[in-house]
């Protein structure tokens, strides 16, 4: 064998009562990379298994008190997921069928050289790390997340692409930053196919959508009978990404106490489901999200400060939509979809709408209006009203000046009575089509004496003012 250690991190239980054997066996493997944990009888490999998760347990059959046969048997109801390899001093039948009883990956017999032992070992560490990821599929594949890709060419999503460029393959913890519907968790999955563990899990929660007790159950996972409802043991997703990236969305609506928590995760690895004194350890890169000023959530107390840092070591700033000039035609096509067309003039609307709900408000509003279409073409009647109104409506025909008073003044008194009865006198909406706040449309109103109705209130001047 080589002098090179394990590709990845192995958890490794060593129970033999030879101290001096297993004192070499141990310093070996540590020396190519294992962590390991040893004990002299079964007893005490009982108490670590209450303690740590282990990948691999490298049991001796013959030791005074418990058996290796017997010790294997409670392994494999404490932690059916580990793999076990029997030590035997004789190699008979009569032991080979009682490992495989057990549900050992493999025995050896004693003496055996120590080459061969780690060739063994490393062949049920990979056995481990596929059962791992097969677990981690089939949790991946009940929870469907959009497929969607970044789109936009303006120098804002340049800025991001390159950002992404520079801070995916690093594995350090990044914040992403920006107002809600900007798109965080496409930026999340372009981080994670740009990482060194592209081809492992990438695993999103929202910490907005989930209350506080099954936020920490989602996280960390829970043991049978750990809380009302627990009808079975079930893993976090922290041990769902092993290995991958865990996304946490939105984690400045994570509660106080689960701060604490994570914190561990990410200072060692190191975590427990609810209801067990087991300790697992998680490799796992951490994206977070947010649309709050961690700085403030900090300062206020709602955020602990030493958590901050750890998931801030790079902060990615997303642009909302209003910033990203040009980019609405291609982000319009792609949410249309094929054999669709949009009139110039809505489009013309949706890119000068301010859009405060950013892409995911324009994905809304798309679909609303592909519904409200006729002939898969979509109008500026078609979209909605809040979009169209920060838009001049199509020229109509001006309602009749007075002869006597043809002026600019009595032309936008007339606009702003024909746009008070569209709306019906709802005054929130017409200053909204007529592109000004309520307080300067009262002010509109008492100049040229019109009532909230939309009713004239008295006779004009020569200038159109009352």
């Amino acid at each position: 064998m080589s002098d090179e250690t394990i590709s990845q991190p192995v958890d490794l239980l060593v129970v033999d009562d030879d101290a001096e054997y297993r004192g070499t066996v141990v310093r070996r493997l540590k020396r190519r990379g294992y962590e390991i944990l040893e004990a002299g009888d079964g007893e005490s490999a009982l108490q670590l298994l209450q303690g740590r998760q282990f990948d691999v347990a490298l049991l001796d059959m013959v030791m005074p008190g418990m058996s290796g046969i017997d010790l294997a048997e409670q392994l494999k109801i404490l932690q059916p997921e580990c793999e076990v390899v029997l030590l035997t001093g004789q190699g008979t039948v009569e032991n080979a069928v009682r490992a495989m009883k057990v549900g050992a990956f493999d025995f050896l017999t004693k003496p055996c050289p120590l080459a061969d032992l780690e060739v063994i070992l490393e062949k049920a560490a990979a056995q481990r790390r596929l059962t791992k990821e097969n677990t981690q599929l089939r949790e991946l594949l009940s929870r469907s997340h959009s497929t969607a890709e970044m789109i936009g060419e303006s120098p804002a999503m340049r800025e991001v692409y390159h950002l992404i460029e520079r801070a995916g393959p690093t594995d350090k913890a990044i914040l992403i930053q920006g107002e809600s519907g900007t798109g965080k968790e496409l930026v999340a999955k372009a981080l994670h196919r740009r990482s060194l563990r592209a081809d492992k899990p990438l695993v999103v929660i929202n910490c907005a959508a989930l209350a506080e007790t099954l936020l920490e159950s989602e996280l960390f996972g829970h043991e049978k009978g750990s809380f009302t409802g627990a009808i079975a043991a079930k893993p976090g997703l922290f041990e769902i990404a092993d290995g991958g990236t865990l996304f946490i969305d939105e984690i400045g609506e994570m509660p106080g106490s689960l701060q604490p928590k994570l914190l561990r995760v990410l200072e060692d690895g190191s975590m427990r489901r609810i209801g067990s004194i087991k300790e697992r350890r998680v490799d796992v890169r951490i994206i977070a999200a947010t649309n709050r000023d961690m700085t403030t959530e900090v300062k206020a107390g709602r955020f602990r400060e030493d958590l901050f840092y750890r998931i801030n070591v790079m902060s990615l700033q997303l642009p909302p939509l209003r910033e990203r000039v040009g980019d609405i035609p291609a982000l319009v096509r792609k949410f249309l979809g094929p054999d669709w067309r949009i009139d110039p003039d809505a489009l013309q609307a949706i890119e000068r709408y301010r859009w405060p709900g950013n892409i995911r408000q324009l994905i809304n509003a798309i679909d609303r209006a592909k519904i409200l279409s006729d002939d898969k073409q979509i109008r500026r009647k078609d979209l909605p009203r809040e979009v169209t109104g920060n838009v001049p409506e199509p020229a109509v025909a001006p309602p009749p000046v007075p002869p006597d008073v043809n002026s600019l003044a009595a032309l936008q008194r007339a606009h702003i009575l024909e746009i008070l009865q569209r709306e019906r006198g709802n005054k929130a909406r017409a200053a909204r089509v007529l592109g000004v706040n309520r307080r300067s449309l009262y002010r509109l109103l008492e100049r040229y004496a019109i009532s909230a109705e939309g009713e004239a209130a008295g006779s004009l001047g020569k200038d159109g003012v009352r």
